[in-house]
């Protein structure tokens, strides 16, 4: 056995990050390290619960430095990444016959670039409907894109529409993004145009009775629930009621970072209870030390001097509402100076925190990007190796770090899937 055979072996000898033996053996190189984590990040399976979807031809402020989606196929394959979730959302808006229609167009155009994307043999990807394709792809070489949309306002106010979209291959269903819907409520309350005021922190009191007609029948499709951006009542009341284990796809902790936006420990509990699992993402805004008492004024100061003034507090909070564009880009880039670059480690502190409450089954990873996220060390999927160092380096055992990557996920969609067997 050589030496990094050696540590592979030591590495594979890990249980568990509670009181385990570190993956990497502390007197390795830090090349025999990078070897190691690279051997197991080659043969786990890697998944990113939730990507936005940018069209390939368009500008966005969300994509790469280099003009290009975050999750786009040549940096999947770098990054060694698997598979990943592309979410066609869309945001906020007016709850009318004509907003409704607009939003399902883009949804379904989004939807329609993944399928482009899929078809073009170059970036040798595919569309995967369950988890067995998933594991074929991952067999192949290939990268499955997994499809989801998120805000009900896709939905008009017809919840048969989602079964439309199942048949369409959409496998995960978020019914809110920023702001309430006809659905449920958000964690993001919004500016609202029509009434010239912000919205109540609670519209429904969580779901109304379209969002429970909406879980049931998502259930019954065998689709995968996914509560990010659900209110915490919402979030509660979605686990009274689904019959299948849920996902949060891009959900930090509250515990850690105080926002609106993170979970709460009973919504983790619950979650881990259930037998979901809650993705944690590389999003500044998720991140930052909200117990600063500094950088806490000086976030408040920024949001009051764009106009908000509420106590609702998250700190990109208005910056679709701003109409004019270099209004908006100020306010977003005094807020990102604030909260400064990030790092992989503090994602993985909101992992351990989730880890401890409710085990190393009910965690993965969910970027969310290509709306923002990012941070030093893990800017797009071809960094993903990262991570895996990360999580070595916290003693995360090989067969903890499969769980973590995509083992974790990958349950709950056969769950859903067979929800009705």
């Amino acid at each position: 056995m050589n030496r990094i055979q050696l540590l592979v072996a030591c590495a594979l000898a890990a249980t568990s990050c509670q009181g385990a033996p570190p993956g990497v053996a502390p007197q390795a190189t830090a090349s025999e390290r990078l070897e190691l984590a690279r051997s197991i990040h080659e043969r786990v399976l890697v998944l990113d619960a939730h990507a936005d979807i940018e069209f390939p031809d368009r500008p966005s402020p969300y994509v790469g430095d280099d003009g290009r989606s975050q999750v786009e196929p040549s940096k999947l394959h770098a990054g060694g990444v698997d598979a990943v979730v592309m979410s066609a959302a869309v945001g906020p808006g007016p709850r009318n016959d004509e907003a409704y229609g607009a939003a399902r167009a883009a949804a379904e155009a989004k939807l329609g670039a993944v399928r482009a994307l899929a078809a073009d043999p170059e970036n040798r990807v595919v569309v995967a409907r369950n988890a067995a394709e998933v594991v074929a792809a991952h067999a192949a070489g290939r990268p499955a894109l997994i499809l989801g949309f998120q805000n009900a306002r896709i939905l008009g106010r017809d919840v048969s529409v989602l079964d439309d979209f199942y048949a369409a291959g959409v496998r995960v269903f978020a019914l809110t993004h920023m702001g309430h819907n006809d659905f449920a409520d958000s964690s993001r309350p919004v500016f609202d145009g029509a009434t010239g005021q912000h919205e109540p922190v609670a519209e429904h009191g969580g779901l109304s009775d379209l969002g429970v007609a909406a879980i049931a029948r998502i259930n019954a499709l065998g689709g995968v629930v996914d509560v990010s951006q659900l209110s915490s009542q919402a979030t509660l009341q979605v686990l009274d009621l689904s019959t299948a284990p849920v996902i949060a796809s891009h959900s930090n902790a509250r515990g850690v970072t105080d926002v609106s936006r993170n979970l709460s420990d009973e919504e983790i509990d619950r979650i881990g209870k259930n037998g979901g699992v809650i993705h944690v993402a590389p999003f500044r805004g998720y991140l930052f030390d909200s117990s600063d008492a500094g950088l806490d004024t000086k976030i408040r100061a920024a949001r009051n001097a764009a106009g908000v003034e509420e106590d609702y507090y998250y700190p990109f909070e208005l910056y679709w509402e701003i109409e004019d564009p270099e209004a908006r880009a100020a306010f977003v880039g005094s807020i990102s100076d604030l909260l400064g670059p990030g790092s992989v480690g503090a994602m993985l502190d909101h992992l351990d925190y989730i880890v401890e409450r409710v085990g190393v089954e009910h965690v993965g990873i969910g970027t969310d990007f290509n709306h923002g996220s990012g941070v030093d060390g893990y800017k797009d999927a071809s960094e993903a190796l990262n991570v895996t160092v990360a999580l070595l380096e916290r003693g995360y055992s090989e067969e903890d770090v499969a769980k973590i990557w995509g083992e974790n996920f990958l349950r709950v969609l056969r769950a859903a899937d067979r929800v009705n067997d």
